[in-house]
């Protein structure tokens, strides 16, 4: 039991107002597309094929609709943890997306405005917790608004986080997969690939669509601290020099406390030990991939990246809609994260077929993510336009 307190006073002055942008330094290539739908575990040959991607309908190499969130400092979650909590920390509590159309592809750069929107205080099993929101407009270089994401932080007193865990030394093991297991792991995630292949260049139809049926299941996994090491080498703003930072990140300033008030994104520290700055080894990063880091701030072993969730869940949807689809909305809650050691399965449920005032073919979808154990990690609902078939 905890009598930690949280002071959330400092949040209100920044509300609403645009913050300090940072902003890629060069425009992307193909391959910061590949290493991203590799990290991500979603092999589309649309977004890593070059020669499959120039027989598609775009006629090029595509990034997948989740590549957005990269070019942000925060994975989403800057203008969502902005202002001083004293002692605290944070998770990622959610993100919900709007797709406006514009595709991205290799030489684009997409400039991201950040604006904080909102917070609430409750209790929960840490004690008194803020949820703040913020959002995030993603525009290419033409101008054109390609994305906007609300994102949900989950900030918490650090000491209550890590008091939760005192007892919890059973979940602080990996589980363990035998072979046999784990080869019939890969046929179920084989077989989420192979519809992929199995649409090939053509369109899912919204007649064919039929409400009440199910999305194939989609299973990545087994996690491991390899595997979340690689998601964070795939967001374009850890890796060195990519960014031009902002002068106004301080973790203390933020509240981190104590070794999770590290440097992370300093940009005088990046041109003298860039180590110290990139999140995997110092600062509230290493969380995801430290045991004993993650148990200090409240999870029993290391965890995956709320953003990456996210991703997943946008590209389990655009890749059952085809290459002629796209997902214009989706609203991810997420409640537990991916562990290591643990799989994570996605099911999907057509709720309703609809044309909605812009005259598009949209589908209604359910979403829900589950570990091996049935325990929920994240709910998602999603509206998905389909092509019409021809007359």
């Amino acid at each position: 039991m905890t009598t930690a307190k949280l002071d959330c006073s400092d949040l209100d002055q920044y509300m609403g107002k645009p913050m300090q942008p940072a902003r890629m330094v060069e425009p992307f290539a193909n391959c910061d597309i590949r290493r991203w739908v590799q990290a991500m575990h979603y092999p589309n040959r649309l977004h890593y094929d070059t020669m499959y991607a120039q027989q598609s309908r775009h006629g090029e190499l595509i990034a997948p609709q989740s590549f957005p969130v990269t070019m942000d400092d925060g994975h989403g979650s800057a203008p969502s943890c902005i202002g001083l909590v004293p002692n605290s920390h944070m998770l990622f509590g959610g993100d919900e997306w709007w797709f406006y159309g514009p595709t991205v592809k290799g030489g684009d750069r997409i400039w991201n405005e950040r604006i904080p929107f909102d917070y609430t205080v409750k209790e929960t099993g840490f004690g008194p917790t803020c949820f703040q929101r913020g959002d995030n407009f993603y525009y290419n270089q033409h101008g054109e608004l390609v994305a906007k994401q609300r994102s949900t932080s989950i900030r918490y007193p650090q000491e209550a986080g890590e008091a939760s865990q005192v007892d919890n030394s059973d979940a602080h093991d990996d589980p363990v997969w035998s072979d046999d297991e784990l080869e019939a792991l890969e046929e179920r995630k084989y077989s989420w690939i192979k519809m992929l292949h199995d649409l090939g260049h053509s369109p899912r139809y919204w007649d064919d669509v039929e409400k009440g049926s199910a999305l194939p299941e989609r299973v990545v996994g087994p996690h491991s601290i390899v595997s979340f090491t690689t998601e964070w080498r795939s967001y374009t703003f850890t890796q060195w020099g990519s960014m031009h930072r902002r002068t106004d990140l301080n973790m203390a300033e933020l509240g981190f406390t104590g070794p999770m008030a590290g440097p992370e994104q300093d940009p005088t520290e990046e041109k003298n030990n860039p180590e110290n700055t990139d999140g995997a080894y110092i600062g509230p990063s290493r969380g995801h991939l430290f045991p004993r880091w993650a148990r200090f701030i409240g999870m029993p072993r290391g965890y995956g990246y709320g953003a990456s969730m996210g991703a997943w869940v946008t590209d389990y949807l655009a890749g059952w809609a085809s290459e002629w689809g796209m997902v214009r909305y989706s609203k991810a809650n997420y409640r537990s994260p991916a562990l290591t050691g643990d799989i994570t399965i996605m099911t999907g449920t057509i709720l309703d077929k609809f044309i909605d005032d812009e005259g598009r073919h949209m589908v209604s979808i359910e979403c829900k993510m589950e570990n091996q154990l049935g325990t929920t990690m994240a709910t998602a609902k999603a509206e998905v336009e389909l092509m019409k078939k021809p007359e």
